[in-house]
């Protein structure tokens, strides 16, 4: 009996250690952002560093979309480390195809209209003028997305559909229906990525199998659902890139524009955080009949957010592929996402860690 009890005591306490400083899984849920999305890049190269966070699936648009391919075909290759590295050969191969053609690079004449008061460059204004007076099917006749080679010297797509480590979800946009698409592992490839992130100004409709798409960031930046039902952990971390909250009202026309665009690519993200308050309200205060249980899920949900830090770069800093910009980004993401593990990795698998209905509703 004495033994037995031992035992058991020593299992029990095994049990608790492991629960409390073992690895757990969460569900990762990417935001696209343009450059911006080296933000998530830290993010991402933290929670491998980390080793505690085991990613089951991740739901990603846009950069977001990017960075999540590029993860995983990493992870698949060479685990964690193997993913680091890909994340950072694709950024650092970004940084140098944009080095020549980026709007946002800098000259001499915007240091001084910059002293002037002037925020976007000379090059990023006539780019946005001319984006508004053209569409990509008029001033980019050959269809160029320098994009597409980098994501194919990178990730071999043929393998990554048969990606068994990593549950993939990216969003795009239907043009005709306004819907959107769920790719899902066995459907990727390098269109398909570049569906979730076809700015509608600057690229042609993406077409895949004769439908046409759009960047995923309008009806899903990044969408949450594909997280609910098709894997089995119950905790969403979701990765900001653009800010919910801004301490200022935009008063330059860029910035009105750019803020409009935060809005909107918002928008959907905060439409399904209503939706998993209202479902979690029902489970907690047991308005579901019994025999109904279980086919509701409960969620524990996580953000990493740096709304101050992001508020604080221009639009044009979008198109910004300059790599001291980018590895800045990153070591934001990084720092957050450390802050994070530390305040809240213990929350993982018992309670949301953050309260949706002041942060979101």
């Amino acid at each position: 009996m004495n033994t037995q009890s031992n035992v058991k005591s020593l299992d029990a306490r095994l049990q608790g250690h492991n629960s409390e400083h073992g690895i757990r899984k969460v569900n990762l849920a990417l935001q696209g952002g343009g450059a911006h999305g080296a933000f998530g890049w830290g993010v991402l190269d933290k929670i491998l560093e980390d080793g505690r966070l085991k990613i089951e699936g991740l739901s990603a648009t846009s950069a977001g979309a990017m960075n999540a391919v590029v993860y995983a075909y990493g992870l698949m290759k060479g685990g964690s480390e193997g993913a680091r590295d890909k994340l950072e050969e694709f950024w650092r191969i970004v940084s140098a195809k944009g080095r020549f053609s980026s709007p946002s690079q800098t000259t001499p004449i915007d240091l001084w209209l910059r002293a002037l008061g002037m925020q976007e460059t000379v090059s990023y204004q006539f780019f946005d003028a001319m984006t508004r007076a053209f569409s990509p099917y008029q001033f980019n006749p050959l269809n160029l997305n320098p994009l597409k080679d980098v994501l194919c010297e990178v990730v071999n797509f043929d393998e990554l559909r048969q990606c068994k480590t990593t549950s993939l979800r990216l969003c795009a946009t239907n043009v005709k229906s306004g819907k959107p698409k769920i790719f899902t592992n066995e459907m990727l490839s390098a269109d398909v990525v570049l569906a979730s992130a076809c700015l509608p100004m600057l690229f042609r409709a993406v077409e895949i199998d004769g439908e046409h798409y759009w960047d995923g960031g309008y009806i899903g930046n990044p969408a949450i659902y594909p997280l609910i039902y098709d894997v089995e952990c119950r905790d969403i971390l979701v990765v900001h890139i653009n800010p919910i909250t801004r301490p200022d009202i935009p008063r330059s026309a860029p910035a009105i524009y750019n803020r409009i665009n935060e809005i909107s690519f918002n928008s959907s993200l905060i439409r399904e955080m209503r939706a998993i308050a209202f479902a979690t309200r029902l489970i907690d205060e047991e308005w579901i009949k019994p025999e109904y249980r279980d086919r509701m899920k409960r969620l524990n949900v996580h953000a990493i957010r740096a709304d101050e830090v992001m508020s604080e770069f221009s639009v044009s800093s979008k198109f910004n592929t300059d790599w001291d910009f980018l590895t800045h980004l990153k070591a934001l993401g990084r720092n957050a996402a450390a802050l994070w593990l530390d305040a809240h990795f213990h929350d993982i698998g018992e309670r949301s860690s953050v309260d949706i209905r002041a942060d979101y509703l």
